[in-house]
């Protein structure tokens, strides 16, 4: 396996080298990366690709970066024990 083929986002299966040659084609700023590759938006919110999709993009092109990093979302809202172990008849 070469570095082209590792894959960078796990949940959507998007490899270093679709990153790679659609952020030179399109000359993506980091969010316009993720809109086109998918990578980011799976079920972990990018918290594995972030990180590369970012330091991609910033090597690519500093004089026209509009947006530094991708926005860190996490996916899943915060529950109480109770909510998790209430009696449901209450």
């Amino acid at each position: 396996m070469t570095e082209q083929e590792i894959i960078v986002c796990r949940c959507e299966e998007v490899t270093y080298r679709e990153l790679n040659e659609t952020a030179v084609k399109y000359n993506c700023t980091a969010r316009e990366l993720k809109l086109r590759t998918r990578a980011g938006m799976g079920y972990c919110g990018g918290r594995t690709c972030r990180p590369l999709v970012d330091k991609l993009t910033n090597s690519l092109d500093k004089e026209n970066r509009k947006q530094i990093t991708l926005k860190y979302q996490p996916p899943i809202r915060p529950i109480s024990f109770g909510d998790l172990g209430g009696d449901p008849h209450e």
